[in-house]
């Protein structure tokens, strides 16, 4: 991704934060008890649920052919890079904010509070089938980094001149390809993360989780412009 399509991406990025907050204030002004049945949540949850994938359609589409940029994101400030997770959030982290949720007294609003033996046991199922899945990206994220370091590359790291400089490029594109791969994988366990706790959650809890979401990572984003103002 060349400067244009970084900064044409940083805009994007800029605009969907700007629209998170909005369904974000939608989710807050959300009454905690619905007696007209819960299904009137859905559409809350939907929506900010195609916001999320929104992001990952742009995502895919912009690093298509160079994804490194995005694991040193511009558009991020120190502080949200920091904790990165191959380009997001990571996926168990999730887990433990529905933990957090749920340990709140119920005198707090929070229906996480009060989840079910069969919604604890498929929370817990979920939890296991994505830490082995984090390890798996973990995994070919290592492949990718010790595959700088093979005898290939170590011998083109010798060479000079025009035609090694068109090998090493070849051997690059591969590289980045890789990267690509990786970030993709990655991606993928934050959508399945996401999708699973939701089917698991009533679509109040939902709406209570993603609040949760929402918040967190906009509350980074404020404090990570707070700290580039104290450097």
């Amino acid at each position: 991704m060349d400067a244009q399509g970084v900064e044409k991406f940083s805009e994007f990025y800029e605009r969907w934060m700007r629209q998170l907050e909005g369904h974000l204030r939608m989710l807050l002004v959300a009454p905690p008890q619905q007696h007209s049945g819960e299904a009137d949540f859905r559409p809350i949850v939907n929506k900010l649920t195609a916001h999320h994938k929104e992001y990952y359609r742009i995502k895919w589409a912009s690093a298509q052919n160079d994804a490194l940029p995005f694991f040193a994101p511009e558009w991020l400030s120190p502080l949200e890079n920091a904790y990165l997770w191959v380009t997001g959030w990571k996926p168990s982290l999730a887990f433990r904010l529905v933990e957090s949720l749920k340990e709140a007294r119920s005198e707090s609003g929070s229906s996480l509070a009060g989840l079910s033996e069969d919604q604890v046991r498929g929370i817990e199922a979920l939890r296991v089938r994505i830490k082995a899945e984090e390890e798996r990206v973990e995994r070919e994220m290592e492949r990718q980094q010790v595959a700088m370091a093979d005898r290939r590359m170590v011998e083109l790291a010798r060479l000079d001149g025009d035609a090694a400089e068109v090998e090493v490029e070849g051997a690059l594109r591969g590289l980045v390809a890789g990267m690509e791969k990786v970030m993709k994988m990655a991606d993928c366990v934050r959508l399945k993360t996401m999708k699973g706790v939701l089917d698991v959650l009533s679509p109040m809890q939902c709406v209570q989780f993603l609040a949760a979401t929402s918040m967190m990572q906009i509350q980074m984003r404020k404090w990570g412009k707070v700290t580039n103002k104290m450097l």
